[in-house]
């Protein structure tokens, strides 16, 4: 996929993933010297499957889904066999409701968490397909730092992404500057996807018909104007666009049918996955307890030159109140790993 160096965060955070796998391998072979090359590869695999998951259900999600995480993401009762795991097709433009969280500027900051550095504030547009900048300017690091101790941007309706995606994706390695929210729109309609109200019914939503139902809907009397004057009708409003509009749930960062979709994808993958990390079998009761303890904030610690970290690591955070030292954040036991 040629869009593995897409962005700076996609390559720091690729990056950490990788170190960590390499990390593990070189503790697992202390504790197991006999272990071969495939029996180290694929147990630090197991574990950082593991790690992964732990960072996306139990630290990423509850925040975006607010206070309707509990009701899509009920208490894990074990693998289910009759539970399609498949990526849905109305999930591939969900999940793109982060398009709208993607700031202008990609931050990225000294050992101080200052913006000392030369190449501290680049426009989102210059970092694009550009991994040299990884290797001319300083490393992952000082974008780690920068994701730690920046925020991301807040979706407003009256600017749900910036003009960086709305008027220059890739524009530095075409011959124009493409327009992403537009790219959505015609991912949508290439999927032949359902509109906006197919999807409030799938989730047992209401369905607004009008412009003053649709108005309640997004609590906004003005955006209802505009989608009506644009669409003639909610039926037809574009899943992506629709979905977006929506006024957050209570302590989320996505709006109702966002929440449905997302999380009962998420659901999915869990219950339908026979290795989930937490199934029956998959590890030991030991190592489901050294599991639990890990963190992103920890890979960070054991991969990077950065010594101080926030340990609410998908949270808004300032530094220095809410950053500790890594000798505070808990270490991954592997002693049950050891056979």
């Amino acid at each position: 996929d040629q869009r593995v160096p897409e962005n700076l965060g996609l390559i720091a955070i690729h990056t950490v993933f990788v170190r960590e796998h390499n990390r593990l391998v070189r503790e697992l072979k202390k504790l197991n010297p006999h272990w071969n090359g495939e029996r180290l590869y694929q147990e630090a695999r197991k574990i950082i499957g593991a790690l992964n998951q732990i960072i996306t259900f139990r630290d990423y999600l509850p925040l975006l889904l607010g206070n309707e995480v509990r009701k899509q993401l009920p208490v894990y009762r074990g693998y289910n066999k009759y539970v399609d795991p498949t990526v849905s097709n109305v999930f591939s433009l969900a999940f793109r409701f982060g398009h709208g969280t993607v700031p202008p500027f990609v931050p990225r900051l000294d050992e101080n968490f200052q913006n000392s550095l030369p190449f501290s504030s680049t426009p989102l547009h210059l970092t694009f397909m550009a991994p040299w900048r990884i290797l001319m300017e300083g490393g992952i690091d000082p974008i780690l730092r920068g994701f730690m101790a920046d925020h991301s941007k807040l979706m407003k309706q009256n600017q749900m992404m910036v003009e960086e995606l709305q008027e220059h994706l890739f524009e530095q390695i075409g011959n124009i500057g493409l327009d992403l929210s537009a790219l959505n729109l015609q991912r949508g309609r290439d999927h032949g996807l359902p509109g906006y109200n197919a999807w409030r019914r799938f989730c047992g939503l209401s369905d607004p018909s009008n412009e003053a139902e649709l108005a309640a809907v997004l609590r906004n009397p003005k955006l209802a104007k505009q989608f009506i004057n644009l669409y003639g009708t909610p039926e037809n409003i574009d899943i992506w666009i629709g979905a977006m509009a929506e006024p957050f749930v209570p302590n989320g960062r996505v709006g109702p049918l966002l929440a449905c979709l997302i999380g009962s994808q998420f659901r999915k993958l869990r219950d339908g996955d026979r290795y989930w990390w937490e199934n029956r079998g998959v590890f030991t009761p030991l190592q489901l307890r050294a599991l639990k303890s890990d963190s992103f904030s920890r890979m960070i610690c054991d991969n990077t030159h950065i010594k101080e970290v926030t340990r609410g690591i998908f949270k808004m955070t300032s530094y220095p109140s809410d950053f500790v030292n890594c000798c505070r954040i808990p270490s991954l036991d592997l002693s049950a790993w050891k056979e």
